[in-house]
Protein backbone atom coordinates (compact mmCIF):
# COMPACT_ATOMS: atom_id res chain seq x y z
CA UNK A 1 0.00 0.00 0.00
CA UNK A 2 3.42 2.32 1.00
CA UNK A 3 4.34 1.66 -2.43
CA UNK A 4 1.10 2.43 -4.23
CA UNK A 5 1.02 6.03 -2.09
CA UNK A 6 4.39 6.73 -3.11
CA UNK A 7 3.71 5.68 -6.54
CA UNK A 8 0.77 8.50 -6.23
CA UNK A 9 2.21 11.00 -4.91
CA UNK A 10 5.20 10.71 -7.56
CA UNK A 11 3.06 11.00 -10.58
CA UNK A 12 1.88 14.27 -8.88
CA UNK A 13 4.59 15.42 -9.20
CA UNK A 14 5.40 15.05 -12.31
CA UNK A 15 2.41 16.32 -13.33
CA UNK A 16 0.65 13.18 -14.24
CA UNK A 17 -1.74 13.76 -11.86
CA UNK A 18 -3.94 16.69 -10.55
CA UNK A 19 -3.75 16.89 -6.15
CA UNK A 20 -7.22 15.85 -5.34
CA UNK A 21 -9.66 17.42 -3.51
CA UNK A 22 -9.50 16.70 0.38
CA UNK A 23 -12.67 15.97 3.00
CA UNK A 24 -12.53 18.38 5.74
CA UNK A 25 -10.63 15.43 7.91
CA UNK A 26 -7.85 16.83 4.96
CA UNK A 27 -8.01 13.05 3.95
CA UNK A 28 -8.26 12.92 0.11
CA UNK A 29 -11.29 12.25 -2.51
CA UNK A 30 -10.40 9.87 -5.35
CA UNK A 31 -13.26 10.74 -7.57
CA UNK A 32 -13.67 7.85 -10.68
CA UNK A 33 -12.32 10.07 -13.64
CA UNK A 34 -8.82 10.24 -11.33
CA UNK A 35 -8.89 6.59 -10.54
CA UNK A 36 -9.40 5.93 -14.61
CA UNK A 37 -6.36 8.69 -15.33
CA UNK A 38 -4.21 6.12 -12.21
CA UNK A 39 -5.28 3.41 -14.15
CA UNK A 40 -3.85 4.24 -17.33
CA UNK A 41 -0.68 5.71 -16.23
CA UNK A 42 -0.30 1.84 -14.32
CA UNK A 43 -1.08 0.63 -17.50
CA UNK A 44 0.78 2.35 -20.04
CA UNK A 45 3.90 2.06 -17.20
CA UNK A 46 3.42 -1.85 -17.67
CA UNK A 47 4.09 -1.23 -21.44
CA UNK A 48 7.23 0.55 -20.36
CA UNK A 49 6.18 3.97 -21.78
CA UNK A 50 7.99 6.32 -19.82
CA UNK A 51 6.77 9.17 -18.11
CA UNK A 52 7.35 12.44 -20.60
CA UNK A 53 5.68 9.78 -23.49
CA UNK A 54 2.85 9.45 -21.07
CA UNK A 55 2.16 13.11 -20.23
CA UNK A 56 2.66 13.43 -24.32
CA UNK A 57 -0.29 10.71 -24.28
CA UNK A 58 -2.46 12.53 -21.92
CA UNK A 59 -1.82 15.86 -22.93
CA UNK A 60 -3.49 14.62 -26.46
CA UNK A 61 -6.19 13.25 -24.95
CA UNK A 62 -8.84 15.08 -26.81
CA UNK A 63 -6.81 14.80 -29.96
CA UNK A 64 -7.74 15.88 -33.27
CA UNK A 65 -5.77 13.42 -36.99
CA UNK A 66 -2.59 15.60 -35.83
CA UNK A 67 -1.91 14.33 -32.55
CA UNK A 68 -3.35 10.66 -33.14
CA UNK A 69 -0.73 10.78 -35.43
CA UNK A 70 1.69 11.79 -32.75
CA UNK A 71 0.42 8.77 -30.27
CA UNK A 72 1.12 6.74 -33.26
CA UNK A 73 4.42 7.81 -33.39
CA UNK A 74 5.09 6.90 -29.91
CA UNK A 75 3.96 3.72 -30.39
CA UNK A 76 5.42 2.46 -33.22
CA UNK A 77 9.17 3.59 -31.54
CA UNK A 78 8.24 0.99 -28.71
CA UNK A 79 6.94 -1.53 -31.44
CA UNK A 80 10.61 -1.19 -32.82
CA UNK A 81 12.46 -1.36 -29.75
CA UNK A 82 10.49 -4.34 -28.81
CA UNK A 83 11.57 -6.01 -32.31
CA UNK A 84 14.84 -4.99 -31.72
CA UNK A 85 15.06 -6.54 -28.30
CA UNK A 86 13.11 -9.66 -29.78
CA UNK A 87 16.27 -10.14 -32.19
CA UNK A 88 18.88 -9.73 -29.39
CA UNK A 89 17.05 -12.08 -27.27
CA UNK A 90 16.46 -14.48 -29.46
CA UNK A 91 20.72 -14.37 -30.97
CA UNK A 92 21.22 -14.62 -26.97
CA UNK A 93 19.23 -17.73 -27.06
CA UNK A 94 20.78 -19.17 -29.88
CA UNK A 95 24.52 -18.50 -28.15
CA UNK A 96 23.37 -20.68 -24.73
CA UNK A 97 21.87 -23.64 -26.91
CA UNK A 98 25.25 -23.62 -28.75
CA UNK A 99 27.17 -23.04 -25.45
CA UNK A 100 24.78 -26.37 -23.92
CA UNK A 101 26.09 -28.60 -27.11
CA UNK A 102 29.03 -27.60 -26.10
CA UNK A 103 29.16 -28.92 -23.12
CA UNK A 104 27.01 -31.95 -23.39
CA UNK A 105 30.21 -33.04 -25.26
CA UNK A 106 32.83 -32.28 -23.06
CA UNK A 107 31.24 -33.89 -20.13
CA UNK A 108 32.99 -37.01 -21.39
CA UNK A 109 35.71 -35.53 -20.93
CA UNK A 110 35.83 -33.65 -18.08
CA UNK A 111 37.56 -30.38 -19.92
CA UNK A 112 34.29 -28.16 -19.51
CA UNK A 113 35.92 -25.05 -18.09
CA UNK A 114 38.63 -25.21 -20.91
CA UNK A 115 35.55 -25.59 -23.32
CA UNK A 116 34.13 -22.52 -22.35
CA UNK A 117 37.00 -20.40 -22.31
CA UNK A 118 37.50 -21.26 -25.24
CA UNK A 119 33.90 -20.50 -26.47
CA UNK A 120 34.09 -17.11 -24.61
CA UNK A 121 37.48 -16.43 -26.20
CA UNK A 122 35.86 -16.84 -29.84
CA UNK A 123 32.57 -15.00 -29.11
CA UNK A 124 35.29 -12.02 -27.67
CA UNK A 125 37.09 -11.78 -30.94
CA UNK A 126 34.33 -11.80 -32.83
CA UNK A 127 32.38 -9.00 -30.63
CA UNK A 128 35.86 -7.01 -31.10
CA UNK A 129 36.10 -7.73 -34.58
CA UNK A 130 32.09 -6.70 -35.47
CA UNK A 131 32.58 -3.40 -33.77
CA UNK A 132 36.13 -2.97 -36.16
Amino acid sequence: MVAVIEAIRFYEKQGLLSKPERTAGNFRIYNAQYLKRLAFICYCRSLDISLNEIKQILGLENAGKEQAEKINSILDQHIKHIAKRIHELDHLRMQFIELKGKCKTTQQNKNLMKTLRTTATVALYKSNNAVS
